[in-house]
């Protein structure tokens, strides 16, 4: 059961999940809309563990981003269906007055489903049952009971499914070596793969126990279906720990694109402008020596050598080198420039007759580079 203090205020970590998701979801649906159009003339969002709407301070949570981007928007306002649920029927009324309030709600075609299920097998059957409406699901329950591997695939099964969900590291870190809690650590990384990460995480010390869970689940989530992966790590309000991640799955590479993108503008800190892919509020009172860390220099030495001998475009190098890793196109671009600069690659057509922007010359998706050989 979520706690009560959960909503009690909007911190600064709630606000930036609710910013993702919301960013990732009007993203998402003007992709997904002209396809959807010509299949069942709907696109859908579902939050399985929704909360009451509004935090106590006032400010909104997820399910109303959502619906007022929805109403603003004509071709989202006809075909968004939505679905809430939560097994707290306090925060399913609290949740119903609030989206009621929303100025215009009338303009959106299929009125908002309302549910007061717990999250287990019968949802997870019922989701199986829904076919060609291309939804994005957020799963952002206050533990780990109600997520699991059966349910995710569930949601990414069909063409435009995409899932977020929050990965409450600190209580799975706490559950694997806990006996009692085995059927729903089993349910989340699979039996096989639980019980090689409990022997594992004897002779890790705690740093390392995150970097072997997170890995666990995302090789979980590939072995799914799920082909792109990209955590994002909240930090306590120490800045000390890590509290949780915010993970997104998806079947498609322009959707792993796009929340990368995102996720990389909602990043608290960069190391030579690569973002860390984590929201540390406390990095704004602590002037941390990110310079130390050198990652476009990394980067170009492994273009150099991934790619010798070859020729090919910009945006061809990005596609085949950036999943699993956290650099953006602009990185890729940062890096190509310096590389042209320094004669280790040919790119055509040549600085000289690219134009410039912010005094800066371009490197355009469609940029020809000649890497040499080894």
């Amino acid at each position: 059961m979520a706690d009560s203090s959960f909503f009690d205020e909007s911190r600064d970590n709630s606000l930036v999940k609710s910013e993702i998701v919301a960013k990732y979801f009007w993203a998402w649906a003007k992709v997904i809309i002209p396809t959807a159009k010509k299949w069942s003339n709907k696109i859908a969002y579902i939050d399985l563990f929704s909360g009451p709407g509004r935090y106590k301070d006032g400010s909104k949570s997820t399910p109303l981003l959502i619906l007022e981007r929805a109403i603003a928007d004509p071709d989202m306002s006809q075909m968004l269906v939505t679905l809430f649920n939560d097994k707290d029927s306090d925060n399913t009324q609290s949740l119903q007055q609030a989206i009621e309030s929303i100025p215009d709600i009338s303009r959106l075609t299929h009125k908002p489903i309302l549910l007061n299920k717990e999250v287990g097998e019968e949802i997870v059957q019922a989701i199986k049952q829904i076919n060609k409406i291309p939804t994005l699901f957020f799963i952002d329950p206050w533990g780990y009971k109600g997520l699991s591997l059966a349910l995710i695939g569930a949601v990414i099964k069909d063409w435009g499914c995409d899932c977020i969900f929050f990965f409450n590291y600190n209580r799975v870190n706490m559950g694997l070596p806990n006996s009692s809690v085995d059927k729903h650590m089993d349910s989340l990384f699979g039996q096989e793969r639980a019980n090689a990460l409990r022997e594992q995480l004897k002779l890790k010390k705690p740093y390392e126990r995150e970097l072997v869970i997170v890995e666990g689940i995302s090789q979980a989530l590939k072995e799914i279906g799920g082909n792109y992966v990209l955590p994002f790590c909240f930090k306590t309000d120490t800045g000390t720990r890590t509290s949780h991640h915010l993970i997104f799955v998806s079947k498609n590479v322009r959707g792993y694109s796009i929340m990368k993108e995102i996720m990389a503008k909602e990043s608290s800190s960069t190391e030579q402008g690569v973002p860390l892919f984590e929201y540390n509020s406390a990095t704004q009172y602590q002037p941390l020596l990110f310079e130390l860390s050198r990652p476009l220099d990394d980067l170009e030495n492994m273009l150099l050598h991934e790619f010798a001998g070859q020729t090919l475009t910009m945006e061809e190098i990005y596609n085949r080198h950036n999943v699993g890793k956290r650099y953006i196109s602009k990185n890729y671009k940062e890096s190509l420039r310096k590389l042209e600069q320094q004669g280790k690659i040919i790119a055509d057509p040549p600085a000289s007759k690219r134009r410039k922007y912010k005094g800066e010359i371009t490197f355009g998706e469609n940029v020809k580079v000649t890497f040499s050989p080894k």
